[in-house]
């Protein structure tokens, strides 16, 4: 039976009592205060509100229910109740009623226990049910539910946040539990999988030479939301965007999870790694109108997703059932706020925005030209010192590479990550549009002036092959997944080179190799910050599977002996971060706008003879030098893609010598040299096996050893 809020007299009531007063309004969420916890939510056409307390996350029943009475606790859209003698780990949920008018956007459930969407933690007992949350009945022995959190007391012990420019960045894209899950990463099996785990790993961070990872999500999500039988591994399936996932926590744990992601990130800042959040503000783990409701749905379905008003079904711009209604003032309020939380109280340095392009639609779906969220993230003075980068594209075919709003969000560029396949593979046709990625795009961003460092290249990333799949399989092997092999994208521009998948025969594995480091070469050296996929600098794989949200095993973990067995790989891609660092010539003014930089950096192309680029529709190989004007470097950079050796000329150094800095087609460790151990090479012409990349530079100081 609920109480009624109020009826308890503080003067009658001991101190180890639970009452209640009126509350207020602000801030929204369950906040701490010296004599208990305010509550504050949004609804604005519920017609009645009840706030439940459970002693654990296994309670099947409250131990104390108070109905929020809209005459005291309620104010515009606002319920609120302030509840005495509870505080930091008190377990809560919702129960909200109102009218089913899903036409209208309607969808309030009496009988769902509902979390808190500014819940700052998020339990699940032994007994939850995803399946209790779907269809009627009620749930609250089989629910999820919001905790009480007191941010205060963690020790930071003053450490900076780093501050790398974009020229500096590097990015690591990696998963927390597939970094050390693996039984051979050498971490303690109790932290295997958890932010503790990556702490142990930051050493091996700090050598690959990254400035900053990028985490896929870790905001809490529903390990349930797939397939019969396989786990949400990836963790694009949000349950509430300002708690950390406790999966992630050495005692599975909400409140301990706290703790642990932000002594991660301490350590991570420690060792001058930025950290960076993949953040999923287009769709929850909520789905469609025949999804479970946990929050959102129960609450003010409308305000928080785009539901079609002629059928009351959702629109589905994200490819997962739901599309938030980001431009209503309420989520977009709830997005800054949790962004902010993110910035001020876990101390991150950044986000990269899944599917942001749905961001940019309003409330009929439409792309919106000037998207309000989006001109907030952009400006606002919070999130003025983090990076923003969007996935420029949605799941509904709005592509928005080059043409994302704003001068300081950076975009993923999806072109970069397929020419560069397509070139290397030897697709025809792609000489020209390699020689664009490698210049930063500007074909895509010169027309807006922007920075060469919006774009973000990559390769690979978790969406898709690893780098080694991309070079050992030409179809993709979903089967694991239990979707038929129907899931994942078949357009890869992959080749498997003769055998599909692994093999010993030695001439299929040394192609593979070569063409790992012409890619790996062609991301480091490229305008543009890159970003690594987890594992690709010792070719891990995902046995031919381009789609493995729901592999929680040895498909989608960092296998560390790898790590030993392919030291070769990682030899020379910590070297490509040391010469991108160390180079002048790489090292073009971000603050140009990228048609400066094309216009006054001396770039000249070539072709097997100097200044004669083949740019025919069958040409597949291309070299280009870059001329520094102050320094007076200059580099000379080959890529031949064709499937024979080519002879190139060099161009004509007056006053210096060329000198060998990489050569994909030598064997380690003559294949990547320090730029101040670069052999002299004393030849008018080099010869570029097929399928290889090198890269020569002239200085004015001589080296004497020569090149052979």
């Amino acid at each position: 039976m609920a109480i009624a809020a109020d009826t308890q007299l503080r003067a009658l009531a001991p101190a180890s009592e639970v009452y209640t007063r009126q509350g207020e309004a602000h801030p929204l969420g369950a906040s701490v205060q010296e004599s208990g916890v305010n509550f504050s939510l949004y609804s604005k056409d519920a017609t009645r509100v009840l706030l439940h307390l459970f002693e654990d996350a296994d309670a099947t029943c409250p131990s104390h229910t108070f109905e929020l009475n809209p005459l005291r606790h309620k104010r515009g859209h606002y319920w609120f109740i302030f509840v005495c003698n509870i505080g930091h780990g008190q377990i809560y949920g919702f129960q909200v009623d109102g009218p089913w008018l899903p036409e209208k956007g309607l969808r309030f459930d009496k009988d769902k226990i509902l979390i808190d969407p500014y819940s700052q933690a998020i339990c699940f007992g032994n007994n939850y049910r995803r399946e209790r949350a779907i269809g009627p009945g009620g749930n609250m022995d089989a629910c999820m539910k919001s905790m009480v959190v007191d941010q205060l007391g963690f020790d930071w012990q003053g450490v900076p946040v780093p501050s790398h420019s974009l020229t500096e960045t590097i990015i690591y894209e990696m998963h927390v539990g597939g970094f050390t899950k693996h039984p051979n990463s050498g971490v303690a099996a109790d932290k295997r999988g958890t932010f503790a785990g990556v702490i142990e790993k930051i050493p091996y961070l700090k050598a690959l030479g990254v400035t900053a990872v990028e985490l896929l999500p870790v905001q809490q999500f529903d390990v349930s939301d797939a397939p019969d039988g396989h786990p949400n591994y990836w963790g694009y399936s949000p349950i509430n965007f300002f708690s950390v996932h406790a999966g992630y926590s050495v005692d599975n744990d909400p409140l301990s999870a706290i703790n642990e992601f932000k002594t991660m990130v301490r350590e991570l800042h420690k060792a001058d790694i930025e950290v960076i959040l993949d953040v999923v503000f287009n769709h929850t783990a909520e789905g469609d109108e025949h999804g479970p409701t946990f929050c959102f749905k129960g609450l003010q379905n409308g305000a928080y997703y785009l539901v079609d008003k002629k059928n009351g079904q959702y629109r589905n711009y994200s490819g997962c059932g739901n599309t938030c209604n980001a431009n209503h003032s309420v989520f977009r309020r709830m997005i800054i706020d949790a962004l902010h939380f993110w910035v001020t109280e876990m101390r991150v340095d950044g986000f990269r925005f899944d599917l942001a392009s749905v961001l940019a639609r309003d409330s009929r779906g439409q792309p919106m030209k000037e998207p309000p969220l989006l001109w907030s993230i952009d400006s606002d003075p919070i999130l003025c010192g983090t990076k923003i980068i969007a996935e420029a594209w949605d799941a509904a075919g709005l592509y928005q590479v080059g043409s994302f709003i704003g001068d300081r969000w950076n975009e993923w560029n999806g072109k970069f990550r397929d020419d560069v396949r397509a070139f290397w593979r030897g697709d025809n046709g792609y000489v020209s549009r390699f020689a664009s990625r490698v210049l930063g795009s500007p074909d895509i961003y010169c027309g807006r002036q922007h920075s060469p460092h919006r774009s973000v290249n990559f390769i690979c990333a978790h969406d898709g092959f690893t780098l080694n799949d991309l070079v050992s399989y030409s179809e993709k092997h979903n089967w694991a997944n239990g979707e038929n092999n129907q899931d994942g994208d078949n357009h890869n521009l992959s080749s498997n080179y003769g055998v599909e998948g692994p093999t010993e025969l030695p001439e299929v594995e040394a192609m593979r190799h070569r063409q790992c480091k012409n890619m790996l070469a062609t991301l480091y050296l490229s305008l543009g910050m890159p970003m690594l996929n987890m594992g690709d600098e010792v070719r891990r794989t995902q046995q031919g599977n381009n789609n493995a949200y729901c592999q929680d095993n040895e498909i989608s973990w960092f296998d560390w002996s790898l790590v030993d067995k392919n030291q070769d790989l990682l030899r020379f891609v910590t070297l490509l971060g040391q010469i991108r660092r160390a180079e002048p010539t790489l090292d073009w003014n971000m603050h140009r706008s990228l048609s400066s930089v094309v216009e006054n950096v001396n770039i000249r192309w070539h072709g097997v003879e100097p200044n004669k680029p083949d740019w025919s529709e069958h040409s597949h190989s291309l070299a280009l030098t870059v001329y520094h004007p102050i320094t007076q470097d200059e580099l000379y950079v080959v890529c031949n893609a064709y499937w024979d050796p080519l002879a190139f000329t060099l161009p004509d150094r007056d006053s210096s010598e060329w000198h060998v800095v990489i050569n994909t087609a030598k064997q380690s460790p003559d294949d990547i040299y320090p730029i101040n151990q670069a052999p002299r090479y004393p030849h008018r012409t080099i010869l570029a096996s097929g399928r290889s990349m090198i890269v020569m530079i002239a200085k004015s100081v001589q080296q004497d050893e020569k090149y052979d």
